[in-house]
């Protein structure tokens, strides 16, 4: 058919909930079906020099609740669901020997839905609009051009399915073109109960947040950071004053000279502007007529370089700072009230605060991602190790791209 000409596949899965956020379970319930979606686009490439996207929904029933906000409060837990979902995906393109996000491959991003198969009725269009957690009429109603719509072939993949082409005709935005297709895969689902456990305190809610590094060759585990940090921010109410903003800084080039393979790291413009790519993808589901195209350059006392702009929406902008020191824009942006970090730049993390009090600037609260957890992943998802960490490592991807330059087979 004419679709399966499309050189550059776009494509939406949508996926109810999981009965539990461990690797085992998301393996089990999802795994049949990311493969079939995988080869099933990787033979609509049919070998072209191109990059496949799929956007992954994740159903989680009550995420977008007033209870579980602010966003600090489900942070723990949907980060940690997160990271175990990359990890399957990781996983399974190497069993499949897929690539991911490279020519030939695909580029998937992940997202989560409010959405309860349990409810009678189910949520609205909302205002504002800001991913990583939307409703299911938000994304009916974002304008997204997908090529094709993948269901699964199970009882709660069917009710959603059924759902979210309500939504899609109740927006008018009944994608013409869109061809529905049917995955595999298990029929146990889960409630928010399952799936998050609130931390508990008196928690603020973060609307100016920051996470540095060096987003060379973005990968699934720069997307589980990226999107964590999305994750952290809270919605402002429509209209407010000053919008909240999500900093980004990106190691300049002078500083990576020294890397392996040197010579196939992209430059700071190439790694800021796929970082806001990405970024764009799991925040910005803004119908098409509301979008804001506002991109503005500058620079400012302490900062080494310009920096850029993003106005996403009137209350929302995204700022990718230089990073020329380990501290970066947390020195230079007393505002900024959250940092994430890794398991890996925990000391970086109490450092940054350390300099700030002596500056006499309150405290950055600290928000740790998960690594991904290679080794809970079952033997038979992953070919091997080795395949598994070339998924998740800059450097594995830039000696990848050094062997095709010189035609060496892999």
């Amino acid at each position: 058919m004419v679709l399966d000409r499309i050189s550059q596949p776009y494509a939406l899965l949508l996926l109810p909930p999981p009965p539990s956020p461990s690797v085992r379970a998301l393996q089990e319930t999802y795994g049949p079906a990311l493969s079939h979606v995988f080869t099933d686009l990787c033979r609509v490439l049919n070998g072209a020099n191109r990059i496949g996207i799929l956007d992954v929904s994740l159903a989680i029933p009550g995420a977008l609740s007033p209870e579980y906000r602010p966003r600090a409060k489900v942070f723990a837990s949907l980060q940690r669901l997160l990271a175990n979902f990359y990890t399957v995906v990781a996983a399974i393109s190497a069993a499949e020997k897929i690539e991911l996000d490279g020519p030939g491959g695909l580029d998937i991003r992940v997202f989560f839905v409010d959405y309860d198969p349990a409810r009678e009725t189910h949520s609205s269009v909302t205002s504002p609009v800001q991913g990583p957690i939307v409703t299911l009429p938000n994304l009916a109603a974002s304008g997204r051009a997908w090529d094709y719509l993948y269901t699964l072939d199970t009882e709660a993949g069917r009710q959603l399915a059924v759902t979210f082409s309500r939504d899609l005709s109740a927006g008018n935005n009944a994608l013409v073109t869109v061809e529905t297709r049917v995955a595999p895969g298990g029929d146990l689902i889960g409630s928010l109960e399952d799936l998050v456990a609130p931390s508990d305190g008196d928690l603020m809610p973060h609307y100016s947040v920051v996470v540095g590094g060096t987003f060379d060759h973005l990968h699934v585990g720069h997307k589980l950071l990226l999107t964590a940090t999305a994750l952290a921010i809270d919605p402002l109410p429509d209209r407010e004053t000053e919008g909240a903003l999500l900093t980004v800084g990106v190691t300049v080039d002078e500083l990576l000279v020294r890397k392996k393979y040197a010579q196939f790291i992209e430059s700071w413009e190439e790694r800021w502007q796929s970082t806001a790519a990405f970024l764009t993808s799991v925040i910005d589901f803004t119908p098409p007529a509301d979008r804001l195209t506002d991109l503005q350059r500058g620079s400012a006392p302490g900062l080494d370089g310009t920096w850029v702009l993003m106005r996403i929406n009137p209350n929302l902008a995204l700022k990718f700072a230089p990073l020329s020191d380990p501290f970066g824009p947390t020195l230079t942006d007393e505002r900024l009230t959250a940092l994430i970090i890794s398991q890996e730049t925990r000391s970086g993390g109490r450092a940054v605060n350390e300099e700030r009090a002596k500056k006499g600037w309150p405290h950055l609260e600290l928000f740790e991602v998960d690594v991904l957890p290679a080794g809970e992943v079952e033997p038979a998802a992953a070919s091997s190790s080795q395949n598994f960490e070339a998924k998740i490592s800059s450097t594995e991807i830039r000696r990848h791209r050094m062997e095709l330059a010189k035609g060496i087979p892999l």
